[in-house]
């Protein structure tokens, strides 16, 4: 008997952007971790350390908004960014997020900035994230975890101002107190 032929599935590189300035935010990001490793299809290859940044809405900074804890996970997909950004929406959802002004306080929010190299912009998604490469808070813990980083259509993550911007602190995690 001839073996059934294995179809390969080919993984995608993504980077994931999780924030939260609601609840136990630590506990939240946590979870939100967890749960995108349980996706089916997803690996999880690193998860950046915990920093702190002021909740920045349309207008700006609001420093009387509850900080932000965000975190930038680098996974390997075997689906595709739609499929992906269905699955974290999800999440998000199960956390209590809720969407009713835009940048609002949140429990959880997880946004694709990068997938494989895509360049692309439609109503429901813009890949390389279309501000990510101006907040302190996706690109320092991104580069922790790959300091080779590379913002399609951008160039060096380590070149971007954002890179040395003082504006986010690292927090120590809970398990390192």
């Amino acid at each position: 008997m001839k073996p059934k032929p294995q179809r390969l599935q080919v993984s995608q590189r993504a980077v994931l952007a999780l924030g939260s300035n609601l609840g136990d935010r630590e506990a939240t990001l946590e979870a939100a971790v967890r749960d995108i490793g349980a996706i089916d299809g997803v690996h999880v290859e690193s998860v950046s350390s915990l920093v702190e940044s002021a909740a920045v809405k349309p207008s700006g900074v609001d420093r009387a908004a509850p900080s932000y804890l965000n975190a930038v996970m680098l996974v390997r997909s075997v689906i595709g960014p739609e499929q992906l950004l269905d699955a974290v929406n999800a999440i998000e959802d199960r956390h209590g997020r809720v969407r009713e002004e835009r940048w609002g306080d949140r429990t959880l929010d997880i946004d694709i900035i990068a997938f494989d190299g895509v360049q692309r912009a439609d109503d429901r998604l813009t890949l390389p994230h279309p501000r990510a490469a101006e907040r302190a808070f996706v690109v320092q813990p991104w580069l922790e975890i790959d300091p080779a980083a590379t913002l399609p259509g951008i160039g060096p993550v380590a070149d971007l101002p954002a890179a040395s911007d003082g504006s986010v602190r690292r927090v120590t995690n809970r398990d390192d107190r």
